[in-house]
């Protein structure tokens, strides 16, 4: 490999070249792919309350999300956040009573070291200052986390991911921006939903923490087709 190549190698990790939804040159996320996505959609989830995705765990999003996800395509992250402000203006009033609070689901600790960093919490973080150029004052508040114990739920069924969760999911006292107060407009961020069962387990330990959650969105939505998605 010559000095050349593998200065374009080391240039391709640091400012990929190709839009991560297509592959198509440019890098990012290309008009075309956002286009693409068909967002916002309504997910209907027993007992999880009103949620909103950007569009379905297929295509072009599907690719994105992996590429940021499993992939290191960190570049993706403001273009993802981007897409889940339609469904959070899907989801809530107008004009909210007082700023909303972007709660992110969280990682599998070993997960997220493996990612380098919680990639939902990246994300909910893109999104709150997207929310907030556009006048909708946003913070985050990363006040749940899953210890060891919780598994890597692919494969699992309905039941078996909601076992899962029930026993390792726990709320965590915020951070120095402070948490949600009990009347707070509060909504859960994710990146796929597949059976609801992390959104519930998230709904149902802030509820026993005196937070109510108002509503979810979610990047994709895989309740009726794939069943690639983690959660």
């Amino acid at each position: 490999m010559t000095a050349r190549e593998l200065l374009s190698g080391l240039a391709d990790l640091v400012l990929p070249s190709s839009c991560g939804g297509c592959g198509g040159p440019g890098g990012g996320w290309c008009p075309a792919c956002a286009d693409a996505t068909g967002g916002p959609l309504p997910v209907t989830l027993p007992r999880a309350g009103p949620t909103a995705a950007a569009g379905r765990y297929r295509g072009p999003l599907r690719r994105a999300l992996l590429g940021y996800k499993e992939r290191g395509r960190r570049d993706l992250a403001p273009a993802l956040a981007g897409l889940l402000v339609p469904p959070v203006a899907a989801v809530l009033p107008v004009s909210p009573p007082g700023p909303v609070w972007l709660v992110p689901a969280p990682s599998r600790p070993g997960a997220a070291r493996m990612r380098g960093g919680d990639h939902v919490a990246r994300l909910a973080r893109g999104l709150a200052a997207r929310l907030g150029a556009a006048g909708l004052p946003a913070r985050v508040a990363p006040v749940l986390a899953l210890d060891r114990r919780a598994r890597d739920s692919v494969g699992l069924d309905p039941a078996q991911r909601a076992a899962n969760l029930a026993g390792a999911m726990t709320i965590r006292a915020p951070g120095p921006g402070g948490g949600p107060e009990p009347d707070a407009v509060v909504v859960l961020v994710d990146d796929v939903v597949t059976t609801g069962a992390t959104l519930r387990t998230c709904r149902n330990i802030l509820r026993r923490n005196e937070i109510s959650v108002s509503a979810a969105v979610v990047l994709c939505d895989a309740t009726g087709g794939s069943r690639d998605g983690p959660r």
